[in-house]
């Protein structure tokens, strides 16, 4: 789930769940309850979602929350990204363990548009999970019970989303529109309430449920080594240290031994979690949590890479890569300092070299070795680590584990951010050392 602050994201999750009997009413009593006598009584669903104090103070997701529901024939795991731009690191860690996109806007006059001018975080967003490999997008076009309903300020922002998803990359044969109010539950499971009465009018659609449900799974990576990108590490109750992620290819059993990358340790599966059940083994495309026993927890750590010892995967200081460079005000030039994102860790890092332009349908050379690169290019260049900090030269880059999009899809996307914005993203294409 994704899209700009405040368009009503975590409450439609909230709400969502509730309507299909994953939150019980005595929950949603103290939430209403809690969330009133802190003054955010319009926050009530959300609190579902949004669980610690600093959320529920200020009314906004930070982090990732993980949630799965049925629908007739999916099993569906919900990660709600966090819209504001200071935690856009966090949206990008969630963004990278999604196969679908669900964008929430608000039809509310001015506040669509806030969301979809520049500086605003929609468009942001939809660029940063199409370069993080989502092609299906479900659009929720949320609080059209504040707008009355009205129909015309729907097919208004549909018009200008659908022209930018294509522009995007979005296939337009998986891009669906669906007008929802999460705060009263219209649309979501269904239309039967009386707050429904004026949509049905000029809707007869799908509901979002019904949209959900529609979803096709993307193919795995099942017969690439194991790989898992670890996005959470957290202290298990009774089974050792609990790490959690979304598996990027292989598969993995309980009792299988794992190596830690960077670093030499290895550890041992003792239980697999998918969601909230026990499982013996795991696959490419799951959202997993591995308990893992014979190793010192100090030695785990977001950002760090589960795989086979004996099929293991490269660390990288310096590579190139493919980039498609977004809507910046300054061009990139050689020695630019940027922060590499990569699953859920993000670096010090230079465009070290700018090899060459490229077509960007063919993919054919335009310009060798060009001095600058401005907005909508797109080009090769070479990406070199930095140290992490300001002491000098002699400290080195510490690698990271990486492979080529060619070897594993979802191990090869990189995100670049330049002062508190995304200005390219990309794939791996060679390890040079």
């Amino acid at each position: 789930m994704t899209g700009h602050v405040d368009a009503g994201k975590s409450t439609l999750m909230g709400r969502l769940l509730y309507e299909l009997g994953r939150v019980d009413e005595k929950t949603r009593v103290a939430n209403e309850r809690g969330s009133s006598k802190a003054g955010k009584s319009s926050f009530s669903w959300a609190w579902e979602l949004d669980g610690t104090i600093e959320e529920r103070e200020r009314g906004i997701t930070m982090d990732i929350a993980l949630q799965s529901l049925s629908t007739p024939r999916r099993q569906v795991t919900i990660l709600d990204a966090p819209g504001h731009k200071d935690f856009i690191p966090n949206m990008i860690s969630g963004a990278a363990q999604a196969d679908c996109a669900l964008l929430v806007v608000d039809a509310i006059t001015g506040e669509f548009e806030a969301g979809f001018d520049r500086g605003g975080q929609t468009r942001e967003h939809l660029l940063l999970v199409r370069s993080l490999g989502v092609s299906q997008v479900i659009v929720a076009v949320n609080k059209l019970d504040q707008v009355n309903w009205d129909q015309s300020r729907f097919e208004e922002i549909c018009g200008l989303l659908r022209a930018f998803l294509v522009q995007s990359g979005f296939p337009s044969s998986k891009t669906s529109f669906i007008p929802v109010s999460a705060m009263l539950g219209v649309n979501l499971v269904n239309r039967t309430s009386a707050d429904a009465a004026v949509l049905s009018k000029w809707y007869n659609g799908p509901t979002l449920v019904d949209l959900l449900d529609e979803l096709e799974p993307p193919t795995r990576e099942i017969a690439s080594p194991f790989r898992l990108p670890i996005s959470n590490v957290f202290k298990g109750q009774s089974s050792g240290t609990g790490v959690t992620g979304r598996i990027c290819g292989g598969v993995v059993q309980v009792g299988e031994r794992l190596r830690v990358l960077p670093g030499d340790e290895s550890a041992v599966v003792r239980l697999i979690d998918v969601e909230e059940q026990s499982v013996p083994w795991a696959a490419a495309g799951t959202n997993a949590t591995l308990y893992l026993t014979s190793i010192d927890p100090i030695h785990l750590s977001i950002g760090s890479v589960l795989c086979p010892p004996s099929d293991i995967v490269p660390l990288a200081t310096v590579f190139t890569a493919r980039i498609i460079v977004f809507d910046i005000q300054l061009p990139i030039t050689t020695g630019a300092s940027i922060e590499l994102f990569h699953h859920s860790r993000d670096v010090p890092a230079t465009i070290s070299k700018l090899i060459a332009t490229l077509d960007r349908a063919s993919g054919v050379v335009t310009k060798k070795n060009p001095r600058v690169l401005t907005k909508g290019t797109s080009a090769e260049v070479e990406i070199s680590l930095r140290a992490g900090t300001l002491s000098g030269p002699a400290l080195s880059a510490r690698p990271i584990p990486l492979e080529a999009f060619s070897v594993n899809k979802d191990m090869g996307r990189i995100l670049v951010r330049r002062g508190g914005e995304t200005i390219s993203a990309g794939i791996v294409q060679n390890i040079i050392c």
